[in-house]
C-alpha cells in the first residue's frame, strides 16, 4: 500500500546521557554582540552535566505519519520549534498526500507570508525533511535515490571545530589529530573581532599560523568569523592571512549586509563564503546576483529543507558557485550531496561536536572513514531512533 494522506503530526522530546571526558564546550567564538563591552565577557555555552564525564542530552523530534503506517521524522529541533510546527502547520498537513512534497512546501510557504525567514522557515525545513524521510521509508529507498542519486558513495568532509579551544597548544594538537584522521580540510573559528583591536588581529593570526604549521601544507584551512566583523576589518584580516593560504573566510559580516559581503569579496585576496543564515532560493539568488561570495553555505534544516536545497543547487550550478551546506544536520545534508554532481556539492561540513549531539539518538548515524562521510543505504533520511539510548520520552503538545 502506498501512502495517500497524512493522518498525524506529533512531536516528542528524548532525554539520554552522553559520555564525554572533560569539558564539552571548551571555548567561545567571536559574536556579533561583541561590539558591546558586557557581551564580550561571556564564556562558552554550557551543556548540562549529569556527573563527571556524563552530559544530559535533550533532543526534540517531529514525526509525520501516513495512512499506510509510514512514518517520517526530523530533528533534533528545539522544543519550542516543535511546538510551533504543531501549532502553525499541523492542521495544514493533515489529509495532504505525503508524497507530494512540492505541493506541501508551496502550501506552507504561501500560508506563512510573514515566515519567509527565521523560525517559520526553519519549521518548514524540518517538515520537508520529515516528509522526505517518510517518502523514502514508504518506498524503501534512501532519499537521495528519489532525488536522482547517488552520484558517489562517499563525500569528502572537512572537520569543523566549533566549541574547541583556540589555545595554541590545543589547536596544534587537534589540527594534527584531524589531519591524521584523514581530514584533508578543517575549519576553525575566530575568537577575536574589531573590538579587540590590533592585539586581537595578532591573536587571530596566531590561530591561523598554528593551524597551518600543525596540519601541514596539504591541509586546506577554512576560517569562520561568525558574522562578527566589519568590511574594513575583514579586508585587513584577509590580507594579513593570505600567506597561510586559507580556502575561505566565512560570514565576515551579518547576513543582510549583502553589499558589504560583495565589497569584501572584491577586495579580499582570500575567497569569501556565506549563506548559512540565508533562506530559500530567493535569498540565495540575491547573494549570487550581488557576486557576494565564492562558496554558498545554506543550511538544509534552515533554508527550506531538501526540496528547497535542490533548487538552490540548481541556481548555484548556473552561476558555477559550489554549495557546501552548513553542517547542522549531517544526515539530511548527505542525502542532498549524494544527489548532486561533485562539482556542485564538492565537500561536506562535519561539525565534530554538534554531530555528537545531533546524532546521539539516531540508530544509523553517518559513518566516517578517512575524512569522508559514507553515503548510507538506509531508507529515507536515516532518522530511526536508537531506543537503547532513550531514558525518558515526553510528548510535546501544541
Amino acid at each position: 500500500m502506498t501512502p495517500s494522506k497524512i493522518v498525524d503530526v506529533r512531536a516528542f522530546q528524548l532525554t539520554g546521557t552522553m559520555e564525554h571526558p572533560g569539558e564539552f564546550w571548551e571555548d567561545r567564538l567571536v559574536r556579533p554582540t561583541d561590539i558591546y563591552e558586557p557581551y564580550r565577557q561571556g564564556g562558552p555555552r554550557v551543556l548540562p552535566r549529569k556527573a563527571e564525564g556524563q552530559y544530559v542530552i535533550e533532543s526534540a523530534f517531529i514525526e509525520i505519519e501516513a495512512d499506510d503506517g509510514s512514518v517520517g521524522r526530523a530533528g533534533p529541533v528545539g522544543n519550542g520549534m516543535a511546538q510551533s510546527i504543531l501549532q502553525t502547520f499541523g492542521g495544514l498537513l493533515r489529509d495532504e498526500d505525503p508524497l507530494a512534497t512540492q505541493r506541501i512546501w508551496d502550501l506552507m510557504h504561501r500560508s506563512a507570508v510573514h515566515g519567509r525567514k527565521g523560525n517559520t522557515m526553519m519549521a518548514i525545513s524540518a517538515i520537508d525533511c520529515a516528509l522526505w524521510d517518510l517518502k523514502g521509508s514508504a518506498l524503501g529507498q534512501p532519499a537521495y535515490r528519489l532525488m536522482g542519486g547517488p552520484t558517489r558513495d562517499s563525500i569528502p568532509a572537512y572537520a569543523s571545530t566549533l566549541g574547541f579551544s583556540v589555545e595554541p597548544e590545543l589547536v596544534a594538537q587537534r589540527a594534527r589529530e584531524f589531519a591524521e584522521a584523514g581530514y584533508t580540510a578543517q575549519k576553525w573559528f575566530f575568537k577575536r573581532g574589531p573590538a579587540d583591536g590590533r592585539w586581537g588581529m595578532e591573536q587571530n593570526e596566531l590561530l591561523v599560523r598554528t593551524i597551518r604549521e600543525a596540519a601541514g601544507d596539504d591541509t586546506e584551512i577554512m576560517l569562520d568569523a561568525w558574522m562578527s566583523w566589519n568590511p574594513d576589518y575583514a579586508i585587513a584580516m584577509a590580507k594579513r592571512l593570505e600567506q597561510y593560504r586559507p580556502r575561505w573566510i566565512e560570514e565576515p559580516v551579518l547576513p543582510d549586509r549583502i553589499a558589504s559581503h560583495a565589497r569584501i569579496r572584491r577586495n579580499s585576496p582570500v575567497p569569501i563564503s556565506t549563506g548559512e543564515h540565508e533562506y530559500t532560493r530567493w535569498g540565495i539568488q540575491l547573494l549570487i546576483e550581488a557576486e557576494a561570495c565564492d562558496v554558498l553555505q545554506p543550511d538544509t534544516y534552515w533554508a527550506g529543507g531538501l526540496s528547497e536545497l535542490e533548487k538552490i543547487c540548481t541556481l548555484a550550478s548556473v552561476a558555477d558557485i559550489p554549495v557546501i551546506p552548513h553542517g547542522h544536520s549531517v544526515s539530511a545534508n548527505i542525502q542532498l550531496q549524494a544527489s548532486q554532481p561533485p562539482n556542485v556539492c564538492p565537500l561536506a561540513e562535519d561539525l565534530i561536536k554538534w554531530n555528537q549531539i545531533h546524532e546521539f539518538f539516531l540508530a544509523d548515524p553517518i559513518r566516517r572513514e578517512n575524512g569522508h562521510l559514507l553515503v548510507p543505504d538506509t531508507p529515507g533520511v536515516g532518522m530511526a531512533i536508537d531506543e537503547s539510548r532513550v531514558e525518558e520520552r515526553e510528548e510535546i503538545t501544541a
